[in-house]
């Protein structure tokens, strides 16, 4: 076991929140050498974006951007901090963030705690600018013009970011997931279209994340509306509301959004509306429920050009980022395949 995956086990003992804020700590001033390089064979594009792989953290870990410099040497291909709302907002009352360990799964319900766009601008100034990173907006509780907050972290974060990722599928802040329906999306897409930044000639990248409880009509409808406000993919998916009756912990009752393995049916259902009514028009990135490299190639093989992890960390340790990766790169050889790309969609 290596030291970072030691530092993971001991953090998992204790209560989830002060483990987040101490692992966030941790990654912020340890110095930790620089990863070896990825296979060529994981080498691909997003929208534009050159990964050298495809296994990104999702949002949620690095809510501020505070460990950037740490985060980028676990071997991510690219790495999205945030959510940010334009104020600094507390969050939720505690306790708001639940381990349940017998189902390798998270219920959170934090509700967008964050310290606000001027603190996360000037901490992507410092950013280390050898790794891809990603934005995800959100809006303020009480501002009844979201769409005016996802607006305002395009302006005031351009030029910071490699891409941005507009979360309108949270569980946790009252009305956002509305924002999903046809009327309210396309306002919303359409100002951010509008808005979005440019660096040099090239329009700089946006994403849009949808809940894994939407209807294959629903998500159908998400990606036409994406196409044409000129949306760049998909993120597949965030938290569920569900609770599947195969949970087993004493804290699967608490509300919120659940995550990690038992959102995988969820989070594959999802993908599978999204990819059948892309059709190869939009990139799509999976999230949810993915803890090995056979689970990233499965998503990828149903139509996912990258893939995103989060809450198998919690129980898998760092260490999980490079062996999902050489996992990922012998199955790919192992089928004949020479880019990740080849292999997108290949199971539909």
């Amino acid at each position: 076991m290596s030291v970072i995956d030691l530092g993971g086990a001991i953090l998992r003992n204790l209560d989830p929140e002060t483990a987040h804020q101490l692992a966030i700590k941790g990654l912020a001033f340890t110095p930790l050498p620089s990863p070896p390089a990825d296979d060529p064979i994981l080498h691909t594009t997003l929208a534009g974006l050159i990964l050298p792989n495809p296994v990104g953290l999702a949002a949620g870990l690095d809510k501020n951007g505070e460990a950037l410099r740490g985060l980028s040497r676990l071997g991510f291909g690219f790495v999205e901090c945030g959510s940010v709302t334009p104020r600094a907002q507390p969050g939720n009352p505690k306790p708001r963030l639940f381990r349940l360990t017998q189902d390798r799964a998270i219920i959170n319900r934090m509700g967008f705690n964050n310290a606000g766009l001027d603190a996360f601008a000037a901490r992507l100034d410092n950013r280390p600018k050898d790794v891809v990173v990603g934005a995800n907006l959100g809006a303020n509780k009480d501002t009844e013009d979201k769409a005016a907050d996802y607006v305002a972290g395009l302006e005031r974060l351009a030029g910071r970011a490699s891409y941005f990722t507009i979360n309108i599928s949270s569980p946790n802040t009252p009305g956002l997931r509305a924002l999903q329906g046809r009327e309210q999306l396309d306002d919303l897409l359409g100002r951010i279209d509008a808005a979005r930044p440019v660096d040099g000639a090239a329009r700089v990248p946006v994403f849009l994340k949808i809940a894994p409880d939407l209807i294959s009509d629903e998500v159908a409808m998400i990606v036409e509306a994406s196409l044409a406000h000129r949306i760049d993919g998909l993120i597949v998916s965030n938290t569920t509301l569900e609770r599947p009756k195969t949970l087993r912990s004493a804290q699967a009752h608490e509300t919120g959004g659940l995550s990690g393995a038992p959102v995988r049916p969820f989070a594959e259902k999802a993908l599978r509306a999204a990819a059948e009514a892309a059709e190869g028009r939009l990139p799509l990135i999976a999230v949810g429920g993915i803890d090995s490299g056979a689970e990233a190639y499965a998503r990828i093989r149903l139509g996912a050009s990258a893939v995103q992890i989060y809450s198998a960390m919690i129980y898998e340790g760092p260490g999980l980022v490079g062996r999902i990766k050489r996992d990922l790169a012998a199955r790919l050889r192992a089928d004949g395949f020479s880019t990740v790309s080849e292999a997108v969609n290949a199971s539909r």
